[in-house]
């Protein structure tokens, strides 16, 4: 089941592409944080996503807002795929256990063994304020990220 809007984020501690550990609880009183769920690196909706994102930092990054994402993968292939497409933000591998943040958060898909594209807008205080899951298939629009971030400013 996924984690609903106005219930507190699942803390979680993983490592990100360069093997700095990263918690979610480092952010809380201080910036509100986008953590957003995607299947695999080097897959194509993915990075369609994700170099979109990088094109448009700035939208994550002004003001009190942080941008996380987490994927199965392991910290070597985020490695390898930020050096690829120049992703400059914390890549985060939920690979061991295998997918127990994305369990967490109801976003992962058993059958598949990754994670579905769930998004979820935790506030300063470390509340969901804003959520959007879709299926592997079907890309997030950035129009809809910008617009929950306003929201909660």
């Amino acid at each position: 089941m996924s984690i609903e809007i106005g219930q507190p984020a699942p803390d979680f501690e993983l490592s990100d592409q360069h093997g700095q550990t990263v918690r979610l609880s480092d952010f809380k009183g201080r910036k509100n944080v986008v953590v957003v769920f995607y299947p695999l690196a080097f897959s194509g909706v993915c990075e369609g996503e994700l170099c979109s994102i990088r094109d448009n930092i700035s939208d994550f990054r002004s003001g009190d807002a942080e941008l996380l994402s987490i994927s199965v993968d392991s910290m070597f292939a985020h490695r390898a795929w930020a050096d690829k497409e120049n992703l400059d933000y914390p890549l985060l591998s939920d690979f061991w256990p295998h997918g127990a943040v994305a369990k967490a958060y109801g976003v992962f898909d058993e059958d598949k063994g990754v994670a579905v594209r769930g998004t979820f807008l935790v506030d300063k205080e470390g509340v969901v304020r804003w959520k959007v899951v879709n299926p592997i298939s079907e890309a997030r629009d950035l129009d809809d990220y910008r617009k929950a971030l306003a929201e909660l400013s």
